[in-house]
Formats: C-alpha cells, structure tokens, sequence
C-alpha cells in the first residue's frame, strides 16, 4: 500500500467543457459518463451515458429519481468495464449534482467502494449545476492512507 498522497489525473479545458453542456443539457436530472484516455497521461474524451436512475437499478438508493441520483447500466456499463483492457482505459467516473453543489456524497461513495477499496480503479469528478449553469466542479481520487476518497482538484465557475 502506497502512502502517498493521490494525485489529480489531468482534465483538459475542452474535456471539461464537455462535460459542462452535458450537465446541462440533462438538467433538472443529473448526468453520468466517464473520461477515457491513455494509461498515464490526461483524459482526452467524455463518453456520456444515459442515466438509468428512472429505470430502479441503482444498486444501494434505487428509490431515488434521475434528478437527485444516478447510475450508468446495461451496456454502457460493459462498455466501460471493456475498456480497462485497452489502451484507453476508462480513468474517471463523472457525474452532477443538480442542487449546485460538487461533493462527494454518502451514496456516492458506497457505489464507488467498499471495505476493500474502490471497485473500479477510477477517479470521480462531480459537477454542480443549477438552472443558470455550472456552478463548480470537483475530483476525488482514492487514498489508501484514509481508505476512502479524497479531492484533489476544484473548479469554480466564473
């Protein structure tokens, strides 16, 4: 187990961009996708996915509506689990939050890992969004020292 602090796997400004009007572009539900890029280098391309929260398959808070939750299934999911096998693995898992705020929230964090650690070897970014826009976005990359996520980058909306 590694003791260093983790570090923020790097976002370019159009990767983040797109992104953006995905979260918007979903509001007033929350949006879900993942960033795929070489193995130890920036993302470099969202892949939006539906999000299935409606559908009741979300594995801990299936009684939540796509607004305040969400969950990427059926074939984008094993379309993102393929991926750890090529050289342009998925490396974060993205999604917003529609009350404005970028955090990683309880349930977040049950999906994302157990006892034994993160189940995917992904970083998280969430995206605050309101009805007039983005209002901030943050990372969270695992750490062993504290067995759970921690941020490691922010962005705020100008």
């Amino acid at each position: 187990m590694s003791s260093a602090a983790p570090s923020a796997i790097e976002i370019p400004g159009p990767v983040l961009q797109a992104i953006y009007a995905h979260a918007r572009a979903t509001f007033p539900d929350e949006c879900c996708g993942y960033l795929v890029g070489p193995r130890d280098a920036a993302v470099d391309a969202a892949i939006a996915c539906r999000n299935a929260q409606d559908d009741g398959e979300h594995p801990t808070a299936p009684e939540r509506g796509a607004d305040t939750g969400f969950v990427i299934a059926g074939a984008e999911l094993f379309a993102f689990a393929r991926t750890f096998d090529t050289p342009r693995p998925a490396r974060i898992v993205y999604h917003s939050h529609t009350n404005g705020r970028a955090y990683f929230s309880t349930v977040d964090r049950e999906v994302a890992a157990s006892a034994a650690g993160p189940h995917y070897p992904v970083q998280h970014l969430v995206v605050g969004v309101t009805p007039e826009g983005i209002t901030e976005a943050a990372q969270f990359a695992w750490s062993d020292s504290e067995a759970g996520f921690v941020e490691v980058a922010r962005w705020v909306a100008c």
